[in-house]
């Protein structure tokens, strides 16, 4: 059996050369800023950096502006919580199926992680239950867990992704890194609870698997867009135009609704809708959170 983990650090060298590489682990390294880091190396100055990283010593020797790179002196645990429910066998926007560009999101921050000595552990489900993988700091690990992931199929449950962060709000006292991984959630008032309680307690960062066009001409071909028994609703979708428009603006209004509680919650957000630009949202989204602490 082929290794996912295998094909998504494949990917990662494609798409992030060295220097790229370096500045994605220097983002993920800056999470944890403050909560005990030791001063590991030094890199080029990008714009965007904490001008307080700069060492001025090593920029006049050198005659180029270089920042300190910190690692964590303490071992740190990031927690994926992710929707494996039907809908992840559905397609995303790029034409890939969702469940695949969850693992590639996965597996990126997976090898940060485990590249940096933390653990990585993952709670997932659907609307018929929820369970919990444990914490490891191997890249066999790593690859179990997106193992677990991309076993999402049309014979699982709905999606129930408040159902999960339920149960992370319920059994998970130590503080850590949240990665959610979703797909497209109406921010309701239950989502709304859970996310106020857990970002109390943790750091959370928010990837969206984008959604295909389902009121695009492609919708009833069976291209895996019907996973929850849609196939009524796409097909008035493809023959009325305004229908379909109407359904678009209900989307788009449902998206600034998650966008909104996302950002009144101070919780980064990235939108992932091909492989293909799968480390650069990453590190976009790292970016974020650094920014906005």
């Amino acid at each position: 059996m082929a290794s996912l983990l295998t094909a998504v650090q494949k990917k990662m060298h494609i798409f992030a050369h060295r220097k790229a590489r370096g500045l994605l682990e220097g983002e993920y390294a800056s999470i944890f800023r403050g909560r005990g880091l030791d001063f590991e190396d030094l890199r080029d100055y990008v714009p965007g950096d904490e001008v307080r990283d700069i060492d001025w010593k090593a920029t006049a020797r050198t005659g180029k502006p270089l920042v300190k790179r910190y690692v964590a002196t303490r071992r740190q645990q990031l927690l994926f919580v992710a929707d494996t429910g039907r809908n992840m066998a559905a397609l995303a926007q790029g034409g890939e199926l969702k469940k695949d560009l969850a693992v590639m999101a996965m597996g990126v921050l997976g090898v940060l992680a485990v590249g940096h000595g933390d653990s990585v552990s993952l709670v997932h489900g659907d609307g018929d239950g929820t369970d919990a993988l444990p914490a490891g700091g191997t890249e066999h690990h790593v690859e179990m867990l997106l193992r677990r992931m991309d076993a999402a199929g049309l014979d699982h449950g709905p999606s129930d992704l408040a159902a999960q962060l339920e149960y992370v709000a319920a059994h998970y006292r130590q503080r850590m890194l949240l990665v959610i991984i979703a797909d497209g959630v109406a921010a309701d008032q239950r989502l709304a609870k859970v996310l106020r309680r857990l970002r109390a307690q943790h750091e959370i960062l928010w990837v969206d698997i984008a959604d295909a066009d389902l009121a695009g001409p492609d919708a009833v071909q069976g291209t895996g867009l019907d996973v929850a028994g849609m196939e009524p609703v796409l097909l008035f979708l493809a023959q009325d135009p305004g229908l379909a428009r109407s359904y678009a603006e209900a989307m788009a209004e449902r998206a600034r609704g998650l966008s909104e509680l996302l950002a009144a919650h101070g919780i980064a957000t990235a939108s992932i809708a091909s492989s293909s630009e799968a480390v650069a949202r990453i590190f976009a989204l790292l970016e974020r959170h650094r920014r906005g602490r």
